[in-house]
């Protein structure tokens, strides 16, 4: 009896341990924040490296590798379109620009920084973010705002892509 329980014990161990590893999170960070001295929207979105990757591969070229010392110049013009594309901001009701400032690598995370400029005052501030949403149906976006001294965070999925701070 106690060597059928231990191989009961050890087979939902094991049954355990397949199922925790197989699954992968889909999630980018994105930070926005409003410094009012310079009239400026900062943006910084942190996305996973291998999954901007297949992304660019399937939409554009599927030669590309991101952090290779060969990196094709092409590369940062794709970021800049496909981030263009899928973020979208509006300040007072009003859709605005964003400029693709560039991108760097951290271990396995791209840093994409884009602006804002000319920026004199915020009353409502609205972001759409569905980066990723066509490749991983799973994707969820971590927006956090940082506008008017006051703080907001809102998880993006394909069904909610939108978030809205408004100030009285």
């Amino acid at each position: 009896m106690k060597i059928h329980f231990k191989s009961l014990l050890l087979l939902c161990v094991i049954a355990l341990f397949a199922f925790t590893g197989i699954h992968k999170y889909y999630i980018s960070v994105t930070q926005i924040d409003y410094i009012k001295d310079k009239e400026s929207i900062q943006i910084i979105s942190r996305i996973f490296i291998d999954d901007f990757e297949n992304l660019l591969r399937e939409r554009y070229d599927e030669t590309i590798t991101l952090t290779d010392d060969k990196e094709l110049e092409i590369v940062n013009s794709y970021i800049e379109r496909y981030l263009k594309e899928k973020i979208n901001v509006l300040i007072n009701n009003k859709e605005v620009d964003l400029v693709f400032i560039g991108k760097e690598y951290d271990g396995d995370i791209m840093r994409c920084y884009m602006e804002i400029s000319k920026v004199r005052k915020i009353s409502s501030f609205e972001v759409v973010n569905k980066v990723l949403f066509d490749l991983y149906e799973e994707q969820q976006n971590l927006v956090k705002l940082k506008i008017n001294s006051k703080q907001k965070s809102f998880i993006l999925t394909s069904q909610n892509d939108k978030a809205l701070l408004a100030f009285i």
